[in-house]
């Protein structure tokens, strides 16, 4: 959506900080009847500039395992084994987020793992059965000090 004008981007970097709010809130916020803003954030909704709205929750309070980022390189990197290696990573239900990226690993991947040994299947079957894997480095964190999602400042 290459239209969004000051209200759609006030109404988007609020709703990024917090999308738990009514639109009542938001309405009050921008300065908009409550109508209005429902409008707008459907329109927003229905051209995907909104891809939808999730609850992040906290992994340390709820002692749901380990999030592990993974740099992947590949032995080939044309557009057909990297959309393959993309596709079958996605398939993952523990890949949270895949990006292909430049320079360095052809992809970048975030993982939610319970434990290490569900961290040691994941890679058997995402990383090492793949042929075309060339390299793989993998980080585990510790702690997360900052979670924050956005593109456009409120």
């Amino acid at each position: 959506m290459s239209s969004l004008d000051e209200v759609d981007r006030r109404i988007l970097g609020i709703l990024q900080d917090n999308a738990d709010q009514s639109n009542l809130e938001l309405a009050r916020l921008i300065g908009l009847s409550p109508a209005a803003t429902l409008r707008r954030v459907k329109r927003l909704k229905e051209t995907g500039a909104i891809e939808g709205v999730v609850a992040i929750l906290n992994p340390q309070t709820l002692g749901e395992g380990f999030l592990a980022v993974v740099e992947v390189s590949l032995e080939r990197q044309g557009e057909h084994a990297l959309q393959a290696f993309a596709a079958l990573a996605c398939a993952q239900p523990e890949v949270q987020q895949c990006y292909q990226v430049t320079p360095g690993p052809d992809f970048v991947l975030i993982a939610q793992l319970p434990h290490m040994p569900a961290y040691q299947r994941f890679s058997q079957r995402l990383l090492t059965e793949d042929h075309n894997v060339r390299h793989v480095k993998a980080y585990f964190s510790v702690k997360r000090h900052r979670f924050k999602v956005g593109l456009i400042s409120a």
